[in-house]
């Protein structure tokens, strides 16, 4: 019996692939065929995937030309794959030409042509075509419009900023470039708020009632009851308004939080988690420098509320200001306490600190280095150092990429996307609220 293996990624399975799939079953008596995992999709680039991996191995399940379906996973799996199931013939399309010659070493590799004019990048590209606006004078704007081109479908179409200094040339050379914020409302679908938090109220509001779907940089607002009017407008409006911590979209994290919540480490009883920086905080122009709080406070305290809830028994908070009259801290150091857990965060841009995550247990602790909100690797450590796992995923464009497909999987779908859920965000807004009308502060 000849067996014959492929592999893709089979997202919106078009014309193109049955054809595909049909000439690789008549090579031999027995087509194996590997879908690829959503997190392999994203090392080799494909971070816009329209569809769950369930949902691209029944598509080609529902074919009938596949005898075996296959998860593909990791890097160098399809050697493992070959010698496992003692393939005769490996099989993909005519793009990837010379890609895998390497594989002759186990099987015979035979390149298949593509079907002219249909892809999926094609097909996700005419699906949706969102013009995206941005707004704020923060430097990752440039980060954000580099990563936005890997998105198919998604235009950054203009910005609206009051200073340009940081700002590189590619971003001040977009289409449209305004201090006028309605200006830039009028030519987009969404915008990307990295405003500084007082405005956030105002621009979430005027965009959303203006049909424009809304990614802020948290927080969202700085007090909880404005926060949950600009959700329930939302709603109203039918458009999405999503919170951006882009650490909540890196991979990593998303694994340590499973195996935190599945008892791997067992009870969870402490979550302490730091981000800090060395930055001149000037004084006064507040409307457009970040602080300490609202920088770093919301990526700081995401861990704990996803992990505990957030529904704390109560919460102490030690500030050191640069700037009081303006709010402006340069460190503020917050404990949370629940029934049968503790939690602290500390945040600075004044004040350096080892920037690492660790989330403590009853039978070992999660240890995650600096800078954990961007982490590609942590560590699950037992009493027993022989029972130590190592975890590594790739992490590109610090997350950012990440973000911007969920926030556009939101728009096609009209569903919120989970990875920020709206009570985390009502409640990171209910911390600025304490901090910016100083309640339950110490100050140092």
């Amino acid at each position: 019996m000849t067996k014959v293996i492929t592999y893709g990624t089979y997202d919106l399975l078009h014309y193109g692939h049955i054809c595909i799939l049909e000439r690789a079953k008549i090579l031999g008596d027995y087509l194996i065929v590997g879908v690829t995992a959503d997190d392999y999709d994203k090392t080799r680039g494909k971070i816009n995937v329209q569809q769950s991996l369930m949902e691209r191995v029944e598509a080609v399940r529902q074919t009938g030309l596949a005898d075996e379906i296959i998860i593909e996973e990791y890097e160098g799996q399809k050697i493992d794959d070959i010698r496992r199931f003692d393939v005769d013939i490996f099989t993909v399309g005519s793009d990837w030409i010379g890609k895998f010659d390497y594989l002759n070493d186990y099987c015979k590799v035979m390149y298949l042509t593509r079907t002219e004019g249909v892809s999926s990048s094609e097909l996700r590209a005419e699906k949706r075509e969102i013009r995206l606006g941005l707004v704020g004078e923060s430097a990752i704007l440039n980060k954000f419009i580099k990563e936005a081109r890997y998105v198919n479908g998604v235009t950054v179409q203009g910005i609206c900023t009051l200073n340009s200094d940081e700002l590189s040339d590619e971003v001040k050379s977009l289409p449209i470039k305004t201090d006028d914020y309605h200006e830039l409302l009028k030519s987009v679908d969404a915008v990307y708020l990295i405003s500084h938090p007082s405005k956030h109220y105002e621009q979430i509001k005027e965009a959303l009632n203006d049909g424009k779907h809304v990614l802020c940089e948290s927080p969202i607002a700085t007090n909880k009851k404005c926060c949950e009017e600009l959700f329930n407008l939302a709603k109203k409006k039918n458009c999405i308004l999503s919170d951006g911590i882009k650490t909540a979209y890196s991979t990593a994290y998303s694994r340590l939080l499973l195996l935190a919540k599945s008892g791997r480490i067992g009870n969870v009883i402490s979550v302490d988690a730091t981000c800090t920086s060395i930055k001149e905080l000037p004084e006064g122009n507040e409307t457009i420098h970040w602080n300490s709080i609202a920088s770093w406070g919301p990526t700081a305290i995401l861990p704990i509320f996803q992990i505990f809830g957030v529904q704390y028994s109560s919460k102490y908070m030690t500030v050191r200001y640069a700037d009081e009259v303006n709010k402006v801290d340069d460190f503020t150091k917050i404990d949370f306490l629940y029934p049968h857990a503790t939690a602290s965060i500390k945040v600075g841009q004044g004040v350096k600190s080892e920037g690492q995550l660790i989330i403590s247990g009853t039978k070992g602790y999660i240890y995650v280095p600096a800078p954990w909100w961007k982490t590609e690797y942590f560590e699950i450590r037992f009493e027993n150092p022989a029972e130590n796992k190592k975890y590594f995923y790739q992490l590109d464009g610090e997350g950012i990429r990440y973000e911007i497909v969920a926030f556009v999987k939101a728009i096609e779908s009209g569903k919120k996307n989970l990875y920020v859920d709206e009570d985390v965000s009502k409640a990171i807004t209910g911390v600025m609220e304490d901090y910016y009308e100083v309640n339950e502060i110490n100050k140092i």
